[in-house]
């Protein structure tokens, strides 16, 4: 060990008496401070702008595309090549290695002595980060700084493994630029072997995990992974290795085959070690983050611990599906899609992960019809395999794939996953036609929890001209209870549901009834079998609307709730008079997070045409009541005179019977306990503000909440057994302590001065060498 300390100690001194280690710092240097200050003014900026900032120290250090130690990783590969070029060609072109050779120091002293210098000179430029972490100590308010830590290590573990290529590619040639360059392409064939031989299953696992590009993310998003340690110390046991053979070989004057062999040995052991870190059962995670925001969530752990036994989740994917998702079923992006899954297979190793394809007509027939009119199903398979140059055979026909075609046909032969125990029970995952496009962890978990519990079913009351859940209409309700390709549909959120009449007794499997815009009265026996279900407990929720009053008030008075006549405005000069913007008290915040969320995210549920409701709290039939949405405090009240809101201006006029009411409710919570069971009822004021168009709809500068407004009512309809909340606690580290000038210095700081140091500390090492 001691020859290795001091053969480390003079590469150091070789470095630091040239100036190409100085400069290197330098340049480093001024680059870091560049990008820190270039993050850091978006920071400051928005904070001078009035906006409140949130997550400071994840945004400005670990997010993945602007945050610092991602921008700045992007630049390292330029450093390293220079600093390693000399450390063998020197050797070798200066003839010193003969040197080497005669003394009595063994080939791998030699190599790790060079390789802990280079060890040493990153744990100074990993330093040089540091001091921008310790920067935002000072300057973030309740910084977290365990977070950041882990970002540094995947820092000087990089540069770590882009010495040990370089010291490698130094020793393969006398010619320090041949070796440079020799480093830079090296670099560039580690950071794309998962684009090779992606078709191959093996292989393709193999290549994937060689791969350096992306190998830090998860460090600098505040997570260590036992494989990612794994494979930076794997590479520079693997280059550094190769480098000790190589150095024996010219040494010794080993044959060629026998050289040829230890090469082997080195590289297949890396392969082997390689490929069992990346086994999800010999997996270990530690998340450094104050909110465990990169691990899931404790509802999310819970569920996946009750999925016991096999899991196997598989894909299926159409050639003939659209555009966006045919890339997504190809080989090559298979081990992408199993990576979304790392989460689940941390908690859950024993998860498989099956791809199926095949053709069949589905939703994108029409654009197929338009781009191939004169081919057969099989014949644009095989046109759309060529494009993607993979085997056709890849893909069945949809008449060989099983019983699971008619799943698969319920779902339009989309791209979609079901998840399979080994006990048969299985749900599907879909994909959906948003921005993010893939489940999160909300559709994940409740997926899951399909398999291991029973999940509510609610029940659309039909038979008096309600809202249909299943039709496709504007004012029905497709999309919120069923609509496969939205994330907010009940049916992905972790729920059943059914159409049901009053024509007889509502089933003993329903645990929430929708009755949504009734529109001719119920009949007696309707009412009747309507009032068992309450008094057994059931949970209810009602949607009414405006001129629905007469048909609605029977059920309403049940528990002591009146609708209102007329119809709620606000006259304003953007938007018509009947669009009332709601916003939800403290106690719909105390019954459901997401209602909660509507107020952090200062959000507004959206009613384009709504009722009040007045109740009476020591009158409510034994129902506790509390307001969920109300509306201003001013400007409200219900029009009984206006019906043309387009033409005409609705003007206040109590002699007509118009009352003006601050914080007016337009959505209710009633509870009460009967059989030991906590019954729940949510009435709203409008059924618009759950339907298809009002959830498809956008309005400038306009925050609408109202898919929360579904998930807050499902969630504590049914006692919290779904949507799966994966809310997580909120960030505390929302603030900077400096302004515009603390900023100006800070930055004069770190570009000016920090570099200036480094240049004259430089400078006078470099006289007092002159003067020895």
């Amino acid at each position: 060990m001691k020859q290795i300390i001091r053969i480390a100690r003079t590469e150091l001194q070789l470095l630091f008496y040239s100036p190409i280690a100085w400069l290197i710092l330098i340049v480093f240097t001024i680059q870091a401070s560049l990008v820190f200050t270039g993050a850091l003014s978006g920071f400051v900026n928005f904070k001078e702008m009035g906006y409140e900032l949130k997550g400071v120290t994840l945004n400005l250090y670990t997010d993945p595309w602007q945050g610092f130690y991602a921008r700045l990783l992007g630049y390292l590969y330029f450093y390293i090549p220079l600093l390693t070029m000399g450390m063998m060609s020197r050797e070798l072109s200066s003839g010193s290695i003969k040197l080497l050779y005669s003394s009595p120091i063994s080939d791998a002293q030699i190599i790790f002595g060079k390789f802990l210098s280079i060890a040493a000179y990153a744990l100074l430029m990993t330093g040089i980060v540091f001091l921008f972490t310790l920067y935002g100590a000072f300057v973030v308010d309740k910084f977290d700084f365990p977070a950041t830590l882990t970002g540094l290590l995947g820092v000087f573990l990089l540069i770590c493994a882009y010495g040990a290529v370089g010291l490698f590619m130094s020793s393969l040639t006398s010619y320090q630029v041949v070796a440079a360059m020799g480093t830079f392409a090296v670099f560039a064939v580690l950071n794309y072997t998962n684009q090779l031989w992606q078709d191959v299953p093996f292989v393709r696992d193999i290549m994937f995990w060689l791969t350096m590009g992306g190998r830090t993310n998860e460090f600098i998003g505040g997570i260590i992974s036992s494989e990612d340690v794994i494979y930076f110390l794997t590479v520079i046991g693997l280059f550094l290795g190769l480098c000790i053979f190589r150095f024996r070989a010219v040494r010794q004057k080993t044959r060629p085959s026998v050289s040829m062999g230890r090469y082997l040995l080195v590289i297949g052991s890396a392969v082997v070690i390689g490929y069992l870190s990346s086994r999800p059962a010999l997996m270990y995670f530690y998340d450094a983050t104050r909110t465990k925001l990169r691990t899931l969530t404790k509802a999310s752990q819970d569920i996946v611990s009750k999925a016991e036994g096999g899991l196997t989740i598989t894909t299926y994917s159409n050639a003939l599906d659209e555009d966006r998702w045919l890339w997504m079923g190809m080989p090559r992006a298979e081990l992408d899609d199993m990576r979304r899954f790392r989460e689940y297979l941390r908690f859950k190793p024993e998860i498989k992960m099956k791809y199926v394809r095949y053709y069949a007509k589905g939703r994108n027939e029409k654009s197929l019809n338009n781009r191939y009119p004169t081919l057969d199903d099989k014949g644009r398979m095989g046109k759309i395999a060529q494009v993607y140059g993979v085997d056709s055979a890849l893909f069945l026909p949809v008449d060989e794939i099983g019983s699971i075609k008619e799943t698969l046909a319920a779902e339009q032969f989309r791209y979609v996953k079901v998840l399979k125990r080994d006990n048969g029970q299985q749900s599907v995952l879909r994909v959906f036609n948003d921005a993010m496009g893939f489940p999160s962890e909300g559709e994940i978990s409740a997926a899951i929890k399909r398999l291991v519990t029973t999940l509510p079913k609610v029940g659309f009351v039909e038979g008096h001209g309600e809202r249909d859940c299943i039709k496709e209409g504007d004012r029905d309700y497709n999309k919120f209870a069923r609509e496969n390709t939205f994330r907010y549909s009940l049916i992905n959120q972790g729920f059943d549901f059914e159409q049901l009449s009053l024509d007889n007794e509502v089933p003993a499997h329903i645990s929430i009834l929708v009755i949504a815009d009734v529109k001719t009265a119920l009949p007696d026996l309707h009412l009747e079998h309507l009032k068992q279900y309450i008094a057994r407990g059931g949970n209810l929720l009602i949607a009414a609307e405006p001129k629905r009053q007469g048909t609605m008030n029977v059920i309403t008075e049940i528990f002591g709730v009146q609708l209102m006549e007329g119809r709620l405005v606000k006259p304003s000069k953007n938007f018509q008079a009947d669009l009332i913007f709601t916003r939800p008290t403290k106690e719909a915040g105390d019954l459901a997070d997401a209602f909660g969320s509507i107020h952090r995210n200062k959000q507004v549920v959206v009613m384009p045409s709504a009722v009040g409701l007045q109740y009476n709290a020591a009158a409510a039939n034994g129902y506790t009541v509390k307001p969920l949405f109300i509306t201003d405090s001013t400007g409200v009240w219900n029009e009984l005179e206006t019906v043309d809101f387009v033409d005409d201006s609705a003007t206040l006029n109590l002699a007509a019977g118009e009352t003006e009411a601050a914080n007016m409710a337009t959505a209710i919570a009633l509870s009460r306990k009967v059989n030991e069971k906590e019954q729940k009822i949510i009435i709203l004021g409008d059924a618009d503000c759950i339907s298809n168009g009002e959830l498809g709809h956008s309005r400038k500068d306009i925050m609408a909440g109202n898919f929360m407004l579904i998930a807050g009512s499902f969630n504590w309809l049914s006692n919290y057994d779904a949507p799966v909340d994966v809310s997580r606690p909120p960030f505390t580290d929302n603030d900077i302590k400096i302004g515009k000038t603390g900023f100006r210095i800070s930055k004069i700081a770190f570009t000016g001065v920090l570099p200036a140091v480094m240049l004259i500390s430089y400078l006078i090492i470099w006289f007092r060498r002159r003067r020895q």
